[in-house]
C-alpha cells in the first residue's frame, strides 16, 4: 500500500496474520513508514498492508469450496454410505 493512499482512519488488513482493523497513526521509523492499527495497537510496515476491502472475493470464493464441499459429503451419505451399510451384517462384535 502506498503512503499517498494511508489516512488516519482507513480499514487495512496485514495478510500475514490476517490482523486487520483502522489504522491509528503514522509514523516514520528509521527511514520505513509504519501505521499502527486501533485492534492490536501494534506498528505495521505500510508497504505490507492492503485495504481491508480487498477480501471479499477470497471469501467468496472460500464459500463455494465450502458448498462443493458439502454437496460431496452429501451425496456421500446418501450413496457411498448406504452402500456401505448394506454390505455388514449388522452385528456389532465388541471384541469383549
Amino acid at each position: 500500500m502506498n503512503a499517498e493512499e494511508l489516512v488516519v482512519g482507513t480499514q487495512v488488513r496485514y495478510p500475514r496474520t490476517g490482523t486487520s482493523g483502522k489504522v491509528t497513526r503514522i509514523e516514520q521509523l528509521g527511514g520505513d513508514l509504519f501505521a499502527e492499527l486501533d485492534t492490536t495497537e501494534l506498528l505495521y510496515r505500510i508497504d505490507q498492508l492492503i485495504p481491508a476491502g480487498t477480501t471479499r472475493v477470497k471469501e467468496e470464493k472460500k464459500v463455494d469450496k465450502d458448498l462443493e464441499q458439502v454437496k460431496s459429503e452429501r451425496d456421500f451419505l446418501t450413496t457411498g454410505f448406504q452402500d456401505a451399510l448394506a454390505h455388514t451384517d449388522q452385528s456389532c462384535e465388541g471384541g469383549g
